[in-house]
């Protein structure tokens, strides 16, 4: 299993894990604030007033409302990203890592309102009756790039997977099993048996469970972590000073943190801050071009919104629970996962200044350090002479091995610090957590104890399960570009099939795949609306002269 995550490893680092697709994604957000002069601040108010109806007209033609098609689209962003994708940011980057996912936020704002607007505009009425839109749908009947939609079309059915199917199930499984020791399959198979329920009623039944779901969900989730930061009140300041304090400067070593670097704070917290709220992506204008609008900017300013609520919010709320608490620099007794491990030749103290600062240097990818090939021995579990084993880029400690739930004894091989014929052996230890198992604990450091793990399992049960089934409806519609609506049942079959069988499998290789369908998605979508940018402007200018003769008495920002 190894192997398949370093193969997708590296085509991550070429593409989602590269510093020129963090910048072309960023660049992108910041051209149009600038280009459109700020209107993630200047209209914020107006969007709050479309999102209720205001900028209605009867006959407008769609399949949901506003406040649908915003709960379905956050749906599909408030998902793992807010607790797990945080959770493995802070652990990769840093507390600098949460700034960086706040700024892709701030940009994201106007990135969305411009996606959403164009695909809104360019929206089909699908041989069903129903409304298909998305940004295939500008590439082909605005650009006239048939192939280039159908490469965003092809990546957004690999994304629904990537994004919204494997790791949300991925991250249900893992966390109810860590709170309840619940079997990993028999959860895939009770939440596969319900969503496909929920997705057989296309976008009108998920419109009517998402707008019923994301409030409640939020709210619950929102106490929960409040709790927990006003418990851990001393720590409030310190965590915003090192948000804010280590963006120019990395994080130093803290614990069983053994410290982060500048480009890997920024690198990881634009990418897991695009994988939170999708701005660019192109995957909320599928959900928004179904909505009730006859303007597609007053559709644009509801999107708006989503970043806001979906990263500065919430995933503040979660990064500032995981740094109050502290629990992203403890170690904690877990099962380790094969590939967050690797054993290396030689041995390494944290006691030691220079030993510490070779271990950051690999980890961040700066050095290299030999690694082990050999055969040690286990005795009653333990690790004869064992050298430094790294698991969850920490030093692990108290190493035990088992096999069949009894401490193993006996010969165990490794291949360049990687663990040979793993399928018999289990390995259990103390090391860093990331992703939902850390947030999971920071959640029992609050006046509810160990209760505080069921809002992290509930909240994650809720938030994934309703990101998949939002996902389903983006891969439905692309299907439906491709193929026509005749071949969606196939595709809906086998998410299904896809979402149980990702309830077992390896996070790490989850979360990488993720990577890569994003960018497969974001890079096209981003070179449409660049392309648009003129028409962009002129739109932004029309909707205002419109809202300015239907509300004459109100004060209109100037295009």
């Amino acid at each position: 299993m190894h192997k398949l995550n370093d193969i997708l490893s590296v085509i991550d680092s070429y593409i989602g894990g590269s510093q020129w697709f963090v910048f072309f994604l960023l660049g992108t957000g910041i051209f149009f604030t600038l280009y459109l002069k700020f209107p993630q601040f200047r209209y914020l108010k107006h969007s709050l007033h479309i999102v209720r109806g205001k900028f209605d007209k009867e006959g407008d033609q769609g399949d949901t409302s506003h406040f649908q098609a915003l709960t379905t689209a956050l749906s599909g962003t408030v998902g793992t990203g807010n607790i797990a994708g945080v959770a493995l940011a802070i652990h990769l980057g840093g507390p600098a890592a949460l700034f960086w996912m706040l700024v892709t936020a701030a940009v994201g704002m106007t990135t969305k309102f411009v996606e959403v607007t164009l695909s809104h505009k360019y929206r089909e009425v699908a041989e069903d009756g129903s409304i298909a839109g998305g940004p295939m749908y500008y590439m082909k009947n605005r650009l006239n790039m048939k192939w280039l939609a159908a490469i965003f079309a092809v990546a957004t059915v690999l994304s629904s997977f990537g994004t919204g199917s494997l790791p949300q199930i991925n991250s249900i499984s893992n966390s109810l099993f860590e709170t309840f020791g619940i079997n990993h399959m028999l959860t895939g198979g009770i939440l596969a048996l319900l969503l496909g329920f929920v997705i057989i009623g296309g976008i009108k039944r998920i419109a009517q469970v998402t707008s019923r779901l994301v409030p409640f969900m939020a709210i619950v989730y929102f106490i929960g972590a409040i709790a927990v930061i006003f418990y851990n009140y001393e720590n409030i300041i310190p965590s915003l000073e090192a948000i804010f304090g280590d963006v120019f400067t990395g994080t130093a070593a803290a614990g069983g943190f053994l410290g982060g670097s500048i480009a890997f704070a920024f690198n990881r917290g634009v990418n897991r801050g695009l994988f939170s709220n999708e701005a660019g992506q192109g995957s909320a204008p599928i959900a928004h071009a179904a909505a009730r609008a006859h303007e597609p900017v007053s559709e644009g300013l509801v999107a708006l919104l989503e970043p806001f609520i979906d990263t500065i919010i919430i995933c503040t709320l979660t990064g500032l629970v995981l740094l109050s608490s502290g629990v992203w620099t403890e170690k904690h007794e877990n099962q380790f996962q094969e590939a967050d491990l690797v054993m290396l030749d030689g041995t390494y103290s944290e006691q030691n200044q220079q030993d510490v600062d070779k271990l950051h240097n690999y980890l961040v990818g700066e050095a290299d350090l030999p690694l082990f090939s050999g055969t040690l021995t286990v005795e009653n579990g333990v690790i004869a002479d064992q050298p430094t084993m790294l698991h969850a880029r920490s030093v692990a400690e108290d190493v035990k091995v088992w096999v069949n739930n009894q401490l193993y004894s006996g010969p165990i091989e490794f291949n360049s610090g990687k663990l040979v014929n793993n399928q018999q052996f289990v390995l259990k230890g103390q090391s860093l957590l990331h992703s939902a198992p850390l947030t999971t604990v920071a959640f029992t450091r609050s006046w509810f104890g160990d209760y505080g793990k069921y809002i992290v399992s509930f909240g994650l049960l809720m938030f994934a399960f309703s990101t998949a089934i939002s996902w389903s409806y983006y891969g439905d519609r692309a299907i439906t570009y491709l193929f026509g609506s005749g071949k969606v049942i196939y595709y809906h079959i086998i998410y299904v099939i896809g979402f149980f069988l990702a309830s077992f499998t390896d996070t790490t290789i989850i979360w990488t795949l993720s990577g890569i369908t994003i960018a497969l998605m974001t890079i096209p979508n981003l070179f449409g609306i660049l392309a648009l940018s003129k028409e962009m402007k002129n739109e932004v200018k029309s909707f205002w002269k419109e809202y300015a003769e239907r509300f004459p008495g109100e004060k209109v920002p100037k295009g």
